[in-house]
């Protein structure tokens, strides 16, 4: 088990942040941080996965790992992440279901895009199993599923050039912009919540930037050069946020989506912002890790078995979504839902680390 690092503490707080987001209109929801800016956790846990790619693909000398072994670990991965987000899907629907007979509703059948299910299961596992057909807050594994699947192209590619992964990640997300590339649901309409072949870019940004940071220390020193730049973009983001100042989907200038908020295809202003996040509190962690170490220990533990406790956080923001429905909410519920629930991600955690430890040889 590895120490406490910045890493798993990020990523510990973004899994915390998306457990209280997917329960919306909760009391705790204002105080998350991705109420006071364009961008959330969602990229940041994206790039995160880009950077561990990056750590995971290298031996303890720092050389890169064979390519065919790289492949295989992220095979290995993308393998392990879809087949939870077919056992989080399951348990899903089970709850939904659940919840429609003990509650003698069947509108809740219809709750995050479940209703499709219900009327045409068959058409519908098949979609399931596809991974074109998602559920609300349920839609982030299906993004990581296809985004680990492409990975070794990107991945390799870098080993020969940074600058070329870079434009051909960078060429692939400018396309889907202007021509509003995604992938197709289906049986229902519509598309992907979250366009994998934008969301790409945050992955090799984040993958290219740890090959960097290890190589030199260049992009250290600009990072901390940079970090007013990023307070300034932090604030700007928090005036845009609390005044609600979004342009106009139907008054912007073609293409569009490069002068949106738009979440699904990662819009260059969430972009942009979310560098500036990362510019702004990229330093923070080592202020902060002597100071709060029980609650950094905690969070780098949620870091460290994100797979886990995002499949559970998952399933527990949809129980707190249907006890709030069926209780009316309330902010002593609201505090019953996200209290335990943060504890039980710590449970999760803790369980699989204690699964994984080996037993002592006995004297």
């Amino acid at each position: 088990m590895r120490e406490p690092n910045a890493i798993d503490f990020w990523r510990g707080l973004a899994l915390v942040t998306i457990f209280v987001n997917h329960i919306p209109g909760n009391t705790f929801e204002r105080y998350t941080y991705s109420q006071y800016g364009i961008s959330d956790a969602a990229e940041l846990f994206v790039f995160l996965a880009g950077w561990s790619i990056g750590i995971a693909t290298r031996g303890r000398d720092g050389m890169p790992e064979p390519r065919l072994k790289s492949v295989l670990r992220l095979l290995s991965r993308t393998i392990e992440v879809y087949r939870a987000q077919l056992t989080v899907m399951l348990m899903a629907l089970a709850m939904i279901a659940g919840t429609a007979l003990l509650l003698d509703n069947p509108l809740i059948l219809e709750w995050h895009n479940a209703g499709t299910f219900f009327a045409d299961p068959i058409q519908t596992v098949v979609g399931v199993v596809l991974l074109t057909h998602q559920l609300g807050f349920f839609n982030i594994l299906p993004l990581y599923v296809v985004l680990l699947g492409i990975a070794p192209v990107f991945i390799l590619l870098a080993r020969v050039s940074r600058i070329a992964a870079l434009a051909l990640s960078g060429g692939l997300y400018l396309l889907s912009l202007v021509e509003e590339w995604n992938l197709p649901s289906w049986p229902g309409q519509g598309d992907w919540f979250f366009d994998p072949l934008c969301w790409q870019l945050l992955l090799v940004l984040g993958f290219v930037l740890q090959d960097w940071s290890r190589q030199s220390g260049t992009l250290t020193l600009w990072a901390r050069r940079l970090i007013p730049a990023g307070i300034v973009i932090v604030i700007v983001g928090i005036v845009l946020s609390v005044l609600d100042l979004r342009p106009d989907p139907l008054s912007v200038p073609e293409p569009r989506l490069i002068f949106t908020f738009d979440k699904t295809y990662l819009s260059p202003a969430r972009l942009i912002h979310f560098i500036g996040v990362l510019l702004a509190f990229h330093a923070v962690y080592p202020v902060l890790a002597p100071r709060i170490g029980p609650v950094v220990n905690y969070l780098s533990r949620l870091g460290r078995n994100s797979l886990a406790v995002f499949s559970m956080g998952s399933v527990l923001s949809l129980g707190g979504q249907l006890l709030r429905f069926w209780t009316g909410g309330g902010l002593l519920v609201d505090i019953l839902v996200i209290s335990s629930g943060v504890l039980a991600l710590g449970f999760v955690a803790w369980f699989v680390e204690w699964r994984s430890r080996k037993p002592r040889a006995r004297a």
